[in-house]
């Protein structure tokens, strides 16, 4: 399968954990932006796309009538996605969602929606520069079910600044209780250039080594399939698009700093509105980097990429071989486990305790 990526880098404010491609006070140029996007997607409509992700930055800092002349470009170039069958996810934050923009992106035939919650506790969004509290939360999510939408995943994050194991399990409890069809777990990193970094702010790797088993076994006892390493769904709801990032697909990222991943080939976008603009308007490409994926380097990927589904993956003999001293040493230390014979297909996974080790395993790969 192929899917479409679309970059919409616009925020109120920048959270302080941000290291996107994301600016804030700069809505002025919402309109320029979309302009250029929709040009750039017209030199991808010959390829077609089985799912479409807009992701941020904030997507909802668009009006509704800015998402559905989103969509309709979209459109334009790959065919309606109302009643088509295909996935179409929308990334969105509590404060500026409402329900003329959840009409919007109903009619234009988004029916999975992702709301960036992140924790319940004000105090700690407040320490991340959220620009909502626990209340917006609750009361977009019961809009966005009334208007329709039957597939919504909520994130949530751990380890935070001054958050502890009753924060995180008051968190999982009460985003529980509202049943959402999936939900996406992330432990806090300090990325450089941002605010927590300039803070000084330093995670506690141990804490988080608590939450995330804890949130593991919470959220399966709820019936959620641990999918994926950070992702947990309700049977038959897991991310088409996200899946398809996990088994190496391809995908066409459109907007400033976007990749895409296409003939083998990894692209990547000029990472500033003014740059992203100028070029498209002047008919140039806004790629401005590229790197191709083959040999061992590309099988490296798959394995990183297989190893972080939960059900495992077929690992084909060669790239067994390819990387023989490392399979030997995590099989080694329990982080691994496969199942077939030497020369032949197996398909391979993480261990329960390769899940927590999960960093340390990706490294013998890339």
């Amino acid at each position: 399968m192929r899917g479409l990526y679309v970059h919409i880098p616009f925020c109120a404010v920048k959270c302080y954990y941000c290291d996107f491609v994301a600016v804030s006070g700069q809505g002025h140029w919402s309109q320029r932006y979309l302009n250029a996007l929709a040009s750039e997607m017209a030199a991808y409509r010959h390829l077609p796309v089985d799912s479409v992700y807009v992701g941020g930055g904030t997507p909802s800092e668009l009006s509704a009538e800015q998402i559905e002349e989103l969509f309709r470009a979209v459109e334009c170039r790959w065919g309606s996605l109302r009643g088509s069958g295909r996935e179409a996810t929308f990334e969105a934050n509590p404060e500026s969602l409402d329900a003329a923009k959840l009409e919007a992106l109903l009619h234009c035939g988004v029916n999975r929606l992702s709301l960036g919650l992140e924790a319940v506790q004000d105090s700690l969004l407040k320490a991340l520069g959220r620009q909502h509290d626990f209340d917006r939360f609750l009361e977009v999510f019961h809009l966005a079910r009334e208007a329709g939408f039957g597939n919504l995943n909520v994130d949530l994050m751990f380890a935070l600044p001054g958050q502890t194991l009753d924060h995180w399990s008051e968190s999982l409890e009460r985003v529980l209780d509202l049943k959402p069809q999936h939900i996406s777990l992330y432990g806090l990193f300090v990325e450089d250039q941002t605010v927590l970094r300039k803070r000084g702010v330093v995670v506690d790797e141990d804490l988080g080594s608590e939450m995330y088993p804890l949130a593991i076994g919470r959220l399966q006892a709820a019936g959620y399939h641990h999918y994926e390493i950070s992702n947990f769904s309700l049977p038959g709801f897991e991310a088409v698009h996200n899946r398809n990032y996990w088994r190496n697909g391809e995908y066409i990222g459109v907007g400033c700093g976007a990749v895409s991943f296409l003939g083998g080939a990894r692209q990547g976008r000029v990472a500033t509105l003014k740059s992203y603009c100028e070029a498209v308007e002047k008919g140039l490409s806004p790629i401005h980097w590229q790197e191709s994926l083959d040999g061992q380097k590309r099988m490296g990927e798959d394995i990183f990429l297989g190893l972080r589904q939960m059900d495992g993956f077929e690992l084909p003999p060669e790239a067994y071989q390819a990387f023989k001293p490392q399979w030997v040493k995590l099989k080694s230390l329990g982080l691994v486990e496969m199942e077939g014979l030497e020369g032949e297909s197996a398909l391979a996974r993480l261990t329960s305790k390769g899940i927590l080790l999960a960093n340390q395993v990706f490294q013998e790969f890339v």
